[in-house]
């Protein structure tokens, strides 16, 4: 590459830079490159995190497509960090067919160019590439034991508890108990439903905050205002929401799925059903002396519905 330029740009001082340099070296030409002793850096991405460059104005990644988002935001970073307009470059072969998930991360970062953009690239980041393994048999750690909204919350309030101490503030620890929900459900707004990145994230936070059955009803009338009819993983959403609310109200601990069945675990091992419930769905609704189990299987396309009966009964 820096061959290549050199022949493009003979007057140019070109300097390179990689991770399999010995320190010293790499310290050196980086020091020189920031002192404005070289017109360009050929470099690895060695240079995406922890470099101050203010007077470095123009970026150019080829073959961006094969970089993460993340990767992507941190190398745009390294630009536009002095008074100068920069700009950056993100190239990719010409007549390359992307992947959905490389258009998806090109996009992205054309698209977020405002300041404190970091939150937003990283929800779009975790939307591309899912969430991963978090609760599952490999997992260990806090969010293993706990659950990850539970841990979520609680790593909220540690947060608010900190400012405050910073603040000189005494802040008032209010109990707020939050059921974990683990449904086989699709449950997020689709992109194609709502394509802006800042308007979904926006009505997340909002889906997040909702304590009674009242607002998930005033924000779907919302949605249809706007968006038009609701697609499934939507409504999916919208009735983990309602579950979770009314799991709390109800004194469910957690809810989730194991095989083909729906687990209820109480809190504090105990928590009543209604007689009629159990002899309606007869074995279908299995009560123990510390869990509540519907059976899907059995229950077919209804097992939604049985479940909030459950709870609303």
């Amino acid at each position: 590459m820096a061959s290549r330029l050199k022949a493009l740009v003979p007057e140019a001082k070109i300097a390179v830079a990689h991770g399999q340099m010995p320190e010293e070296k790499l310290e050196k030409v980086m020091a020189d490159f920031v002192a404005g002793r070289y017109d360009v850096l050929v470099t690895t991405t060695i240079i995406q995190l922890g470099l101050d460059m203010p007077n470095v104005n123009t970026l150019i990644v080829n073959q961006a497509d094969k970089f993460g988002l993340t990767q992507l935001y941190q190398l745009r970073g390294r630009v536009g960090r002095g008074t100068n307009q920069a700009h950056a470059y993100f190239l990719f072969d010409k007549g390359k067919r992307l992947t959905p998930q490389a258009y998806k991360r090109l996009r992205t970062i054309f698209e977020t160019t405002e300041l404190g953009a970091g939150f937003g690239i990283a929800m779009k980041d975790l939307e591309i590439r899912g969430a991963g393994n978090l609760l599952g048999v490999e997992q260990s750690g806090h969010i293993a034991a706990i659950g990850f909204d539970l841990y979520c919350q609680m790593l909220a309030e540690a947060v608010e508890e900190l400012k405050a101490s910073h603040a000189g503030e005494i802040r008032k620890k209010e109990a707020k108990f939050a059921p974990s929900v683990a449904l086989p459900l699709a449950a997020y707004i689709p992109e194609e439903y709502v394509s802006n990145l800042n308007t979904r994230l926006s009505l997340y936070r909002r889906l997040a905050t909702i304590e009674r059955i009242e607002e998930t009803e005033e924000i779907v009338q919302e949605l249809r205002d706007r968006f038009g009819a609701l697609p499934q993983p939507v409504e999916n959403l919208l009735y983990i929401i309602e579950i979770k609310i009314l799991a709390a109200k109800a004194g469910a601990e957690s809810i989730y799925t194991q095989g083909k069945q729906v687990v209820l675990n109480p809190v504090g091992g105990r928590m009543s059903v209604n007689t009629s419930c159990q002899q309606k769905y007869k074995d279908a609704v299995r009560v123990g002396t510390r869990q509540i189990r519907l059976d899907t299987k059995r229950l077919g396309n209804k097992w939604q519905e049985v479940l909030e009966e459950l709870f609303r009964e």
